[in-house]
């Protein structure tokens, strides 16, 4: 800071005049000086912009937040403590509820595929073609635009670890969707969680350890990496528990395979001891990964520039305490599609506020691309709205809206006040939050309003009735290097028998003659020379068989000339029974060349000599283009 000294006109001496000025002059100029700079100093104050309040408004950031989504797999509402649940403590989610925004009512899907559907695109499921949840019904119409294109286009890092479950082939695989990364699994579920086969940027790879650990591990280091690079990051973390198989590391099994529980459900008697106990303990190995990478956020310095979200897809997967509740997992009453929701970001979101209004999954690209300040391209309209405005708690004028929950022909509808089933009951939620007493013949007038909502919405997403048309598997899709055909997608003729009746995650087995077959319906977007690899088990007393893969006028043969003859996985690390298959560590066999012409047709798998009792046992088909 510079001063300048002024002084009167009939004084003529001057400051470099030292030898003149007497010590009573010195202190008297430094209290002058002293003095000026306090003025000075009290002037700057007074000017300078009030100190900024702990929470400020989303739009104020100057830099782009980065973006952390954790989506657990089958966690109902009930299973957090935060929640009232005093079975299991989940102590780290719990602290996004204090510091963060907490949703009272928030709606996903019945299932897991459409509500990842939703919350991708920000549209209703039903509008984008997700119809199921295995064998293609799981997969997106091709041209939805993610969220993850949406940051990716703005300039962000895109990774996602886990889950994924919208489609295997290009263009549904995550790396076309806009994540750069991709470390987990495709399918709806997976066989075994412990150092299972992964997907790794479309390239199979060993997985390390217990499989929600390991996702948690590459996460971090893909958060960090960021970091390094000084980029703004999206990391979308879908879990795959406490979904089945029921499996997880001993040291969360042990502090509730012999726990006395204090809440059940509203019917105690349909509970199932050892799956209840299997969940409760994978929700607590979930908590304690979410708490892993908040504090890797805290040791990276960025928790205050990080935006953090907590959601479940649907309701719980067995019959367990769910705050009374009616449905769990696949219904479309509340207890099957009300999933705890938390948002965080310090000091811009205030933290420990509750939002009781309605919203769900199909809110959370607008509202994220709103909180982040980057441009949103809409190719087609979104169903979701921001809900910035419920967060910051300036929303006095929110409109009241309707949400829709559906499972293929079956819709539910939900405002703030009540829910209409899809069998036409009407429940008031505030009175009745239960669903215990239809209102319908008491309230006509709400009833018939709502029931018009859903036929409007149906017209709405199915102009042209339901979608009952198979869309084929897509090969080489917008030049993709690598296209995998697992047996989930496949027909199997004659009397080969799937592992399951749960397609995801199976294989074929009983191949015993020559005129059973294997088929995929798919469509040839490249046309090229492509390399047939097949992932297939066979024991030494059955090796020789010679197979023949074919589309339209191109046959490729080969032979099965190695045994391997792996045993069953999974069922030593149950904690409870299965429905789905076990697994085996199949292995890759490459068939050879075949050339594919460009259209639509039946790509065939069949066996033309059987030397020995059966072919093998096949999971499957990749082919990886060449020419």
């Amino acid at each position: 800071m510079t001063l300048n000294l002024i002084r009167s006109k009939n004084d003529h001496r001057t400051l470099s005049s030292t030898k003149r000025i007497s010590m009573k002059h010195l202190i008297a100029l430094g209290l002058l000086i002293c003095i000026l700079i306090g003025n000075l100093s009290a002037a700057e104050n007074k000017n300078a912009p009030a100190k900024k309040s702990q929470t400020k408004p989303a739009s104020e950031t100057t830099t782009h937040p980065n973006i952390v989504i954790f989506l657990a797999d089958d966690q109902g509402w009930g299973d957090l403590s935060y929640n009232g649940n005093t079975n299991l403590h989940t102590p780290h989610i719990d602290s996004l509820a204090k510091q963060g925004v907490r949703f009272n009512r928030f709606y996903v899907g019945a299932v897991c595929a459409p509500t990842r559907a939703a919350f991708l695109t920000g549209r209703y499921h039903a509008r984008t073609g997700t119809t199921g949840v295995s064998t293609g019904q799981e997969r997106f119409n091709s041209d939805e635009y993610t969220i993850a294109q949406a940051f990716k286009a703005a300039g962000y890092a895109t990774g996602a670890f886990g889950k994924w479950h919208n489609g295997t082939q290009y263009p549904n695989h995550p790396n076309a969707k806009g994540f750069d990364e991709y470390y987990g699994f495709t399918s709806g579920h997976w066989g075994h969680y412990f150092s299972p086969m992964l997907d790794h940027n479309g390239t199979f790879v060993k997985g390390n350890g217990y499989i929600t650990d390991d996702l948690t591990d590459k996460a971090m280091a893909f958060i960090e990496q960021q970091v390094q690079n000084d980029k703004p990051f999206l990391a979308y973390l879908p879990y795959c528990t406490p979904h089945s198989p029921m499996q997880v590391p001993d040291q969360y099994w042990d502090r509730f395979k012999d726990k006395q529980l204090t809440l059940h459900n509203r019917e105690p008697e349909r509970e199932q001891p050892d799956h209840l106990r299997a969940a409760l303990a994978m929700c607590e190995n979930v908590d304690w990964n979410v708490g892993r990478v908040l504090e890797k956020l805290n040791s990276l310095g960025i928790t205050d520039d990080t935006i953090v979200i907590y959601f479940s897809d649907n309701g719980p997967n067995g019959v367990r305490w769910n705050g009374d509740m009616k449905g769990k997992k696949g219904s479309l009453d509340e207890g099957g599609v009300r999933s705890p929701f938390l948002i965080r970001w310090p000091g811009h979101l205030p933290a420990g506020h509750q939002v009781n209004q309605i919203a769900g999954a199909i809110d959370l690209l607008p509202t994220l691309t709103d909180l982040a300040g980057i441009p949103r391209p809409e190719p087609k309209p979104l169903d979701g709205v921001s809900l910035k405005p419920l967060m910051m708690n300036s929303a006095a004028d929110w409109p009241g809206r309707m949400i829709f929950s559906s499972l293929r022909q079956r819709v539910s509808v939900r405002t703030d006040q009540y829910r209409l089933s899809h069998k036409g009951q009407l429940y008031d939620m505030h009175a009745d939050p239960g669903q215990r007493k239809d209102l319908a013949k008491q309230n006509p007038e709400i009833a018939a309003k709502l029931n018009q909502a859903v036929d409007d919405w149906k017209q709405s997403v199915w102009p042209h009735g339901y979608p009952k048309i198979s869309r084929p598997f897509l090969i080489g899709y917008g030049g993709a290097r690598s296209t995998q055909l697992p047996v989930r997608d496949a027909i199997s003729h004659g009397k080969i028998k799937r592992s399951s009746r749960h397609p995801n995650c199976s294989y074929f087995y009983n191949w015993a003659n020559t005129q059973d077959s294997i088929t995929w319906n798919v469509d040839v977007d490249e046309a090229g020379v492509y390399e047939a690899i097949l992932y297939y088990t066979c024991p030494q007393v059955d090796i020789g068989s010679t197979v023949e893969l074919s589309f339209k006028s191109s046959q490729l043969q080969g032979q099965i000339s190695q045994a391997h003859d792996p045993p069953l996985e999974g069922q030593a690390q149950d904690r409870a029974k299965r429905s789905e298959s076990f697994v085996k560590d199949f292995k890759p066999m490459i068939l050879g060349k075949i050339t594919l012409s460009k259209g639509t047709g039946l790509l065939t798998l069949r066996a033309l000599k059987i030397p020995g009792t059966q072919v093998m046992d096949f999971r499957l088909l990749i082919l990886n283009r060449i020419e």
